[in-house]
């Protein structure tokens, strides 16, 4: 690739609205009053104040004799919302549609990357393009339950990706961190690799083997091995990270990879010499990679003792054979996920907080059998890949950009004595809370977590399910990665349908498709009606 300077058609907010902060003004009021719409709850001094000051603010433009035509249009813009804001303040309703900033296209000189002339890689490298970040446009049958894709057509996305050509049919598609700014890209798809295999089944085994091409380790990890996620994990969750001795295991580890790569090269001096620099280039990516696979058992010994020392353990071999250390992962849904031992190993504990607290997530619009059908509680990340099309979420545009998209959204709630219908609870949430994976906050930030977006707060957002336990806020969000098996190990204690008839059809697809426990109880006791609860 190279970089040139090109003439592109960009979209961007007009001066006076980043200087007046219309745009902010806006998406605050906006975001205030849908806090209460999600909940119920009564507008407060507090969202009346923050629509009064964006309508002060708008008006004030629009009422500028000196302003432009576009200035205009875009105060209008914002007046719109924030008559629809009004509205909602003075007669409730279901939550709003997300708003975005007013934008108008403009002709700028950028620069981009682009495969050079020849179109013939550096060595050692694969060849590349970079376009306009997407999505595959997947669909769901929902009479077999299965998804397809045709191979070529995509969603829009925005940000930046690089589709990769590994030859012979095979495809990469990345979305580097490097060319996605946090500010202005959906921070849902930075990172994400798509491997695209060609058309037709039984290329598991080719596309294991392929995944070197990219300089990724592709060789099975055996379950000792494979305690390094279990430990990288519990240390994102618990906290361990800024702990006494972390940084200096884990430089350590890095140490040891780095004299196991010097070690292999010693060994193979006499073979490495004689190759011409493409060859070598090739060679010691591989030698990389394979350092990275044999050092990673001593690697593991050396943060495992760090994390028990962090976490009141004499020893990593203590640590390990405490009750709650379980490194092997679980399935949930179609992905893996870890727990974290710090709560199932104190699961009675967990339980005695949250005691008289469930927690619940209630469906937006979406039908139960519909979701039931397909078995999983997904993130909307997910269900794109599964076909599921959009607006079943509460906000999932602003989720995207807010990096909430790739995890499912649930409430701490006091267990509901007379839930309505097209819910789950979960009676006890130490069955999701022993998960390594989620994040919360005691009030609506759209699943903050890009650094860059105004709803993210670092002081506010916790993995502590203690303090989870003692949430009050009644929008508190509590988010799961990917999503949370409805069928497996954690599904909810009580599925709420709207009516009997709803009921039946679920128990009737569920009975077809040989399933006769939820979570251990029988599917009749889990399947409930909102009329169960009439008093």
């Amino acid at each position: 690739m190279e970089e040139v300077q090109v003439e592109e058609e960009v979209k961007e907010r007009l001066d006076l609205d980043k200087e007046k902060k219309l745009a902010e003004l806006t998406k605050t009021a906006v975001s205030s009053v849908q806090h209460k719409l999600k909940t119920g709850s009564a507008m407060s001094d507090a969202s009346i104040a923050k629509h009064q000051a964006a309508v002060d603010a708008v008006s004030a433009v629009l009422n500028d004799p000196s302003v432009s035509d576009d200035e205009k249009t875009m105060a209008q813009h914002y007046m719109d919302q924030l008559d629809l804001v009004k509205d909602k303040i003075d007669n409730g309703g279901a939550p709003m549609p997300w708003m975005d900033a007013y934008e108008v296209t403009a002709t700028k000189m950028v620069t981009k990357q682009i495969p050079v002339p020849d179109g013939e890689p550096e060595p050692g490298t694969l060849a590349a393009t970079v376009r306009k970040a997407s999505r595959i446009q997947a669909n769901l049958d929902p009479a077999t339950g299965q998804t397809s894709w045709d191979g070529v057509t995509r969603a829009s996305a925005k940000g930046t990706e690089y589709e990769i050509d590994m030859g012979d049919g095979w495809t990469a598609v990345y979305r580097p961190y490097k060319d996605n700014d946090p500010k202005n890209t959906e921070y849902s798809l930075r990172g994400q690799l798509e491997v695209h295999a060609p058309a037709g089944a039984g290329h598991g085994k080719d596309l294991v083997d392929r995944l070197e091409q990219l300089h990724l380790m592709n060789k099975p990890m055996t379950a000792a091995e494979g305690e390094w996620t279990y430990l990288s994990n519990n240390i994102q969750a618990q906290g361990l990270e800024g702990s006494a001795g972390m940084k200096a295991a884990m430089e350590t580890a890095q140490g040891l990879q780095d004299l196991q790569v010097q070690e292999i090269v010693h060994q193979r001096m006499e073979s490495l010499m004689g190759l011409d620099s493409d060859a070598l280039q090739t060679a010691m990516k591989r030698i990389h990679l394979e350092a990275s696979h044999k050092v990673l058992p001593m690697k593991v010994e050396v943060v495992r003792d760090a994390v028990a020392k962090a976490s009141g353990f004499a020893s990593g071999a203590e640590l390990a054979a405490s009750p709650g250390y379980e490194p092997t992962p679980s399935t949930s849904g179609k992905w893996l996920t870890w727990t974290r031992f710090d709560v199932t190993g104190k699961k009675a504990e967990i339980q005695n907080a949250f005691k008289g607290r469930s927690l619940t997530h209630n469906l937006n619009g979406g039908e139960l059998a519909s979701l039931l059908g397909t078995g999983v509680l997904a993130s909307t990340e997910k269900r794109a890949v599964m076909g599921i099309g959009g607006g079943i979420g509460m906000s999932e545009q602003a989720d995207k950009m807010t990096g909430g998209a790739n995890s499912v959204f649930l409430r701490v709630k006091k267990t509901p004595s007379q839930p309505g219908g097209g819910r789950l609870i979960w009676d006890d949430p130490s069955v999701l809370m022993q998960r390594s994976d989620y994040y919360a906050y005691n009030g609506d930030h759209y699943g903050a977590i890009n650094p860059a977006h105004h709803n993210y707060n670092a002081g506010a957002i916790t993995r502590d399910p203690m303090k989870i336990a003692k949430f009050s806020g009644s929008s508190n969000e509590i988010m799961f990665r990917n999503g949370i098996d409805l069928l497996g190990a954690e599904a909810p204690s009580r599925i709420v349908c709207h009516t009997a008839a709803e009921r039946s059809t679920i128990l009737a697809s569920l009975t077809s498709r040989g399933i006769t426990t939820l979570g251990g109880k029988p599917v009749e006791d889990v399947l409930c009606t909102a009329d169960d609860y009439d008093s």
